[in-house]
């Protein structure tokens, strides 16, 4: 009995770090995974009648940080815990890192502990999209810039109240301006 049961403990022990192990790389594999994708053309080019001018990927590279590119225009993740704003108290906006939208207020920003930013609703209606990713073997919301097309994060129905939702926010997709 005291071995069948230790062998239980270490089985769901070793299960447990497979998936810490999983959930914490998923982010750098999908961002390389989607860094050798630099050759899809008009991937991200996106135009919108509120804001006629398009860029292509050479121009997105240009002006944004890597990782930031990675994020808001291949849709790639940064890890868990390691964004800049994802344990940030600071009152403030965030803003779209790509066109300046804004996106979320510190107001909305509560502590989801997943490992990045978590808000409870848009700041303004209307400069959030919500879009079905079937992406990776999941159902899940994808949330956009309804600006530029940035990819943002997902949004999940596990928030707190009055929402109840959870919009789970790339720092790389944002941009803060303290009040």
């Amino acid at each position: 009995m005291y071995l069948r049961t230790n062998i239980g403990r270490l089985r769901t022990a070793g299960f447990c770090f497979l998936l810490v192990f999983l959930f914490s790389s998923c982010g750098k594999q999908n961002t390389v995974a989607q860094s050798k994708n630099e050759n899809m053309k008009d991937s991200t080019t996106m135009q919108d009648e509120s804001n006629p001018t398009t860029k292509t990927d050479e121009e997105w590279k240009k002006i944004l940080p890597e990782e930031s590119y990675i994020v808001t225009r291949q849709k790639g993740t940064e890890r868990a815990f390691t964004g800049k704003y994802w344990n940030s108290h600071e009152s403030g906006k965030y803003y779209c890192v790509c066109c300046g939208a804004e996106l979320f207020t510190s107001e909305e920003k509560f502590d989801s502990e997943c490992g990045w930013p978590s808000y409870t609703a848009p700041a303004v209606d209307g400069n959030v999209k919500e879009k079905l990713d079937l992406g990776y073997g999941m159902v899940r919301t994808e949330v956009i810039c309804s600006k530029c097309g940035a990819h943002l994060g997902h949004v999940f129905k596990d928030g707190p109240k009055p929402t109840g939702l959870r919009y789970c926010i790339n720092s790389a997709a944002l941009d803060f301006k303290k009040k």
